[in-house]
This record gives structure tokens, C-alpha cells and sequence, in this order.
């Protein structure tokens, strides 16, 4: 084949792309500003501990192809482990995934006898809505008032910044998977967790060497079967040139000039607003206004590294009370099971916020301090030194879907489609929110409909695309 493709981006749908791209014998260049591969998805070390960027899982819901891949990849250093974590709800701490006995024994009464009323008083008939649904209104209905005011709403608020009743009914289907009192207690029975028949219920998988592992043997894969992984590369512009395309692409090796890459195909998963500015002939106004209006959650994670074997047992602790700055703290030794260094742990605090907010231009030490503080009131006090504290700062970590971007996405979204030879996927590309596994069956999916002769099947995309519009983010 004579076709060439140059893929932006090295998160996973990137780096799947890739590996199937390579697999074929197509020749595939593939972009990375980092030095790393994995972006939002990858792993580094901080005091001899492998870290992740925020707590990431495997989960058993993957397709089985794209499992089959991955454990192809990491042969026995991908690890299946039982999942432990805790939600901190009105003060008391409540296993996740949700245990019948340990919710009998530990559920705040006041919240328990409110999901009762909620429960017992939902077939009565409602007063008809108010406007269009929104996010606030879709949980509502099918979770209750209890359940929406002590732990969605204010869970969203710090997630996105925004009132529930500012954010889509979109983020309703695409980020709450037990939308329903009925779906809630379904999981709390033997067999009923998940949304496929493939999900184990309290399980996930996690390879040896952080979650960053995934992309580092998709990477090391797609580079032995002939892809070509340029790091610390970034796409300056993206020029329609005839019946193909010219990437300029700027850094590398030190010193390294500015250079031209061609190719019949460019595959992007990088933001696609960032890709609606680098194309020329530039986008129209609207499109790039719209570009504008889509907006991004950044989110500052807080790495403390503490004088300790283990902080707790659990792996992850979420807490949606707006008086605790942080959604989620994960520990990474507990996700793989690490007992080395001895004497010493790692946790990650997740802290969204806005690059105009002040925690976003605060130091290290500050952070640490907040951090602490937030565990105390949460009681859970760091009870030994903390011996160094380390911030990685993720300008775009969600979408954020308020109320409208539907229009937004749609004009910036059919403007790329309509580009020949342009594809947008991965959960930058189509502005989703998704899994890694999403992220790889989507670069599945991209390899899959590039025929044979160079050509690209547009009408078998579209009905891929309708797929990737039925996932569900798995927590």
C-alpha cells in the first residue's frame, strides 16, 4: 500500500492506531509534544514509586479483542485485583464498589432515610419539567433527591465548576452508569455489577508498572512492527495539499529544524479545537468561534510522598463534599500490589479547578499543606512525615458539557468530518468522556475502516461513531 498516515497524538487511541497501522504495513508517523508516551494515560516515577496521572484502571468491560491485545502485550504483568476503595459520604466512609452488610452498618442514617423516601415515594406522579432536561434533572428523577444532593451535585461542582443545573443531560448518560435507584440496587446483588456481560463484578486490571505500562508496550510494539514515534514533537500546522496532507512538525532531537511530513491521512486525537486552528486553509469563523466555546476541566493532582509503608488499604478514596478540595485520592502502590521501597507511599489528590483559579498558580508546598488539611477533615490525618511533595498540572483533563455545547460540537465536529482524509477520535478528538479501552476501540475501529487501497469506508466510520455514542465511562 502506498498510502502514508500521520497520527497526532501518543495517548492510547493514538498508539492504537498506530499498532494496527504498523501491523498492516502501512507506513504510520506518529506526533508527540511530550517526552513521554501515554499522555493523560501514562506513568512516571516519584521517589521509587510508579505513579499514575490520577487513578486509572483496566476494566473488565473492555472489548474482548482489545483485552486480548493488551494482554498479548503485558503477558503476565497485567494484574487482575479486587477493587477497594471508599466514598466519604456525610462524614462517615462507605465501601465502593457499594457492599450490602458494610452499607447496613455504615450508611449515615439521615442519608439512608432519605433514599428510603425517595425510594418509596418515586411512583407517585410528578409535576411535569420545567425546560429542557439538564443534568440535575435526568439524576433526579432516576437516582432521587438524596442521593443527587449529598453526592452527584455536589461531586459535579467540583468536577466541572459548574451547577448541576448548568451541565447537559448528556453528562447524565455518558458519566452516571447506574442512572437509576434500580440500577444502584442491581449492582448491589451477586452478579449484577457493570453494563456487559464481560464485567466481574469488585475487579479491575492494572499492569505491574503503572497504568502508563499499557502505552509504553502499545508504543514499543507499534516502533518494532515499523512506526515511526517522534517525541517531544509537536504538529505546528496541518496544510491540505491537493489530495493530501503536509504536517509541519516542530521539536525532536535538540536543535533539530522545523520539517515537512506528508501523508494521504492525518489521524488526530489531540483537542479537536487545537486541531480546527493548525488546518490551512484556515477554518471559517463559525467553526473556530465554536472551537472557542468548547471548554476544557483542568485539574492540578498533588503527589505526597509520606515516610510509610501504606497510608490506608484502600486504593482509592472518593469524597464529594464541596468541604474537602479534592475529588479522589489514590495510592499506587495498593493498585499494584507494590511492597517496594519499603518505608515509603505515595498518594495522588485530584484537584479540578481552572487556570484562573488561585490553587492553579500555588506552590508545591501550598498544595501539600491543602492536602493534608483536606485528609484531616476528612479523618484520615497524615500521621508521618511527608517527606517531598510533587504537582503535575493537566490543562485539559475533562469536557466540560454545559448546558448547549451540543451546537458547539456539532459545527466543529461536522467541519472535520467533512475533510477528506481527516479523521478525530480518541477522547480529545470527539470530546468525550471515555476509558482507555474506549480510546482503543476507537483506534480499532479507525484501522478497520482504512481499505486496502488507501481509501477510507466514511459510511462503516459513521456507524462506528454511532457505537462510541452508546459508551459509558466506567469509575
Amino acid at each position: 500500500m502506498s498510502t502514508r498516515v500521520v497520527v497526532l497524538g501518543a495517548g492510547p487511541a493514538g498508539l492504537g492506531a498506530a499498532l494496527g497501522l504498523a501491523r498492516r504495513g502501512i507506513p504510520v508517523d506518529v506526533l508527540e509534544r511530550g517526552e513521554a508516551v501515554g499522555g493523560n494515560a501514562g506513568s512516571f516515577e516519584i521517589a521509587g514509586v510508579r505513579a499514575d496521572y490520577g487513578s486509572h484502571r483496566l476494566h473488565p468491560a473492555t472489548d474482548p479483542e482489545i483485552f486480548a491485545e493488551i494482554r498479548g502485550l503485558l503477558g503476565a504483568d497485567l494484574l487482575e485485583r479486587p477493587r477497594h476503595g471508599r466514598i466519604h459520604l456525610l462524614g462517615r466512609f462507605v465501601h465502593f464498589p457499594l457492599r450490602p452488610l458494610d452499607l447496613l452498618l455504615r450508611m449515615p442514617p439521615a442519608f439512608a432515610l432519605g433514599v428510603g423516601f425517595d425510594l418509596a415515594t418515586k411512583p407517585l406522579p410528578k409535576p411535569p419539567a420545567r425546560g429542557p432536561e439538564t443534568f440535575a434533572s435526568v439524576l433526579e428523577r432516576g437516582l432521587g433527591r438524596t442521593i443527587c444532593r449529598d453526592f452527584y451535585f455536589p461531586y459535579a461542582r467540583k468536577m466541572w465548576g459548574l451547577e448541576p443545573e448548568a451541565i447537559s443531560a448528556t453528562q447524565a448518560y455518558k458519566r452516571v452508569s447506574a442512572g437509576s435507584i434500580g440500577k444502584m440496587i442491581k449492582r448491589l446483588l451477586p452478579g449484577g455489577a457493570g453494563t456487559g456481560a464481560a464485567t466481574a463484578k469488585g475487579t479491575f486490571f492494572y499492569p505491574r508498572r503503572g497504568f502508563g505500562q499499557i502505552c509504553e508496550a502499545y508504543a514499543e510494539a507499534a516502533v518494532a512492527a515499523g512506526a515511526r514515534l517522534h517525541l517531544g514533537t509537536t504538529a505546528a500546522a496541518v496544510r491540505r495539499d491537493g489530495g493530501s496532507f503536509v504536517v509541519r512538525a516542530e521539536g525532536g532531537a535538540a536543535g533539530a529544524p522545523p520539517r515537512e511530513l506528508e501523508a494521504e491521512h492525518v489521524w488526530s486525537t489531540i483537542p479537536n479545537g487545537v486541531l480546527a486552528r493548525l488546518l490551512d486553509p484556515a477554518a471559517p469563523p463559525h467553526v473556530l468561534d465554536a472551537a472557542r466555546s468548547l471548554e476544557l476541566r483542568s485539574m492540578i493532582l498533588v503527589y505526597l510522598v509520606l515516610d510509610t509503608d501504606r497510608f490506608t488499604e484502600y486504593d482509592a478514596h472518593y469524597f464529594p463534599g464541596e468541604a474537602i478540595p479534592f475529588t479522589r485520592l489514590s495510592e499506587p502502590k495498593n493498585y499494584a500490589a507494590q511492597g517496594e521501597p519499603r518505608g515509603r507511599t505515595v498518594l495522588c489528590a485530584e484537584l479540578p479547578c481552572a487556570p484562573t483559579d488561585a490553587v492553579w498558580s500555588m506552590d508545591d508546598a501550598g498544595l501539600g499543606a491543602l492536602v493534608a488539611d483536606g485528609l484531616a477533615r476528612a479523618g484520615l490525618p497524615v500521621g508521618c512525615d511527608v517527606l517531598s511533595v510533587a504537582t503535575r498540572r493537566l490543562p485539559a483533563a475533562y469536557p466540560i458539557y454545559r448546558e448547549g455545547y451540543e451546537a458547539h460540537f456539532a459545527a466543529l465536529d461536522g467541519f472535520l468530518e467533512g475533510i477528506d482524509g481527516l479523521e478525530s477520535f480518541g477522547r480529545q478528538g470527539l470530546f468525550a468522556h471515555d476509558n482507555t479501552h474506549h480510546a482503543l476501540f476507537m483506534a480499532r475501529a479507525a484501522v478497520d475502516c482504512l481499505r486496502d487501497d488507501g481509501s477510507f469506508d466514511a459510511a462503516r466510520w459513521r456507524e462506528y461513531r454511532a457505537v462510541f455514542e452508546t459508551h459509558v465511562v466506567e469509575d
